[in-house]
């Protein structure tokens, strides 16, 4: 089938398999590009299939040689219907991973469930004895309890009261005034019940009980700080809550398994495109002028990059992990650098829809949104038909 993009508002409708495969391409080649990396050997990642997750299990691939077992919960193709993209994204890792003559595995189905914990600790039992890296990079809204069966639905609001600030459409370019309404208790209990570190300790709790965790593992859970204006959606808000229970989880995880010298850390990432960020209100717009002023700087990165710089400058540099004074690894750094938020705190008060194109970058933001679902690459030709049944090399 000829596969167009549809959109509709922050999803798209479709997904291009030529162009998700060229995504995963450009990313494996860049690692490749920057040398190997003396690190883990036999990886499981828990959210596999885009974003940080995917970066990790590329870097892992190609930058140690690594035997992977990626989780996930993608969407099949069906005729005349394409996937999502993170099912294409995989087929794309596999095959290559395949060709270069290295194990990757994939299980698709809810990580939640206790039946996607067995699956995955009998398969790594089978094929590979034990893992020496556990990545755990969930990003689903809503969560069903393996225990009690609740359904929990995740929110992005404010604690305590409503926060007004201005928001983009990148689609048109439009910025406004946006009030989000606070949060009540439930909400915030849900959220941490998604977002949380629970499912995290489960995944360890179960592959310990079960023998598949190597002595000396090391496993990471991937977070967000962000500046002071987001702070009152995001860090200060129910996600905040959910993500104070993330790192609180990793520090619990560590004291637990100490005598196994099993550590786990917490990676506070930058702000990046995904989908999940482009529906949250005000953050669209903090991203489109922190890609201008980061670019303008030569410092800007995606996900394969910050995954390749946290393996290689942080995690396997023969040292000491880096942390900060909450014992949190903060590949944010740049980021967070003074002279790029006072950059932005500058901008943001001259912020408006005639402004947007010049003071912020809609257009890399645009970019990126499409790049998520396989669009937008020059090296791709939309016009032609392409084979929307693509299968999983290694699905089990």
């Amino acid at each position: 089938m000829i596969v167009k993009s549809r959109m509709r508002g922050f999803i798209s409708l479709t997904a291009h398999p030529a162009g998700c495969e060229q995504s995963v391409l450009k990313q494996i080649n860049y690692v490749k590009s920057k040398g190997k990396i003396d690190g883990p050997k036999r990886v499981l990642v828990i959210g596999a299939s885009t974003g940080f997750g995917l970066a990790s299990r590329i870097t892992s691939a190609f930058g140690s040689d690594a035997a992977t077992v990626g989780v996930f919960f993608e969407k099949a193709p069906q005729p005349e219907k394409t996937a999502s993209p993170g099912y294409y994204n995989t087929a794309a890792f596999s095959k290559a991973a395949h060709a270069a003559g290295l194990y990757a595995k994939s299980i698709n189905g809810d990580a939640y469930s206790d039946e996607i914990k067995t699956k995955t600790i009998e398969l790594i039992k089978a094929d590979l004895g034990q893992v020496d890296m556990v990545i755990y990079s969930l990003a689903s809204p809503v969560r069903t309890h393996p225990v009690t069966g609740v359904t929990h639905r995740s929110v992005l609001k404010p604690i305590g009261q409503a926060y007004s600030n201005k928001t983009v459409d990148f689609h048109s370019g439009t910025v406004s005034d946006v009030t989000i309404e606070p949060c009540n208790e439930e909400e915030i209990d849900n959220t941490v019940a998604v977002m949380g570190g629970e499912d995290w300790e489960m995944w360890i709790d179960a592959m310990q009980a079960a023998g598949v965790l190597a002595d000396n593992a090391l496993t990471l859970a991937y977070s967000y700080i962000g500046p002071s204006v987001t702070e009152p959606i995001y860090r200060k808000g129910t996600i905040g809550r959910a993500k104070d229970h993330l790192e609180a989880t990793a520090i619990n995880i560590t004291e637990k398994l100490k005598d196994k010298g099993v550590k786990a850390y917490v990676s506070v990432n930058k702000a990046l495109v995904t989908q999940a960020s482009s529906a949250i209100p005000i953050i669209p717009l903090y991203i489109t002028v922190l890609f201008k002023v980061m670019k303008a700087k030569g410092i800007h990165e995606g996900c394969i990059d910050q995954i390749q710089r946290l393996y290689a400058d942080k995690l396997f540099n023969g040292g000491a992990v880096p942390t900060d004074e909450a014992g949190r690894i903060r590949i944010d750094d740049w980021e967070m650098r003074d002279d790029v938020q006072e950059e932005i705190f500058r901008i943001w008060g001259d912020l408006n829809t005639e402004t947007v194109h010049h003071l912020g970058d809609l257009r890399g933001y645009a970019k990126d949104f499409k790049n998520l679902f396989g669009f937008g690459f020059k090296e791709v030709d939309y016009h032609l038909d392409v084979n929307e049944m693509v299968k999983i090399e290694g699905l089990v």
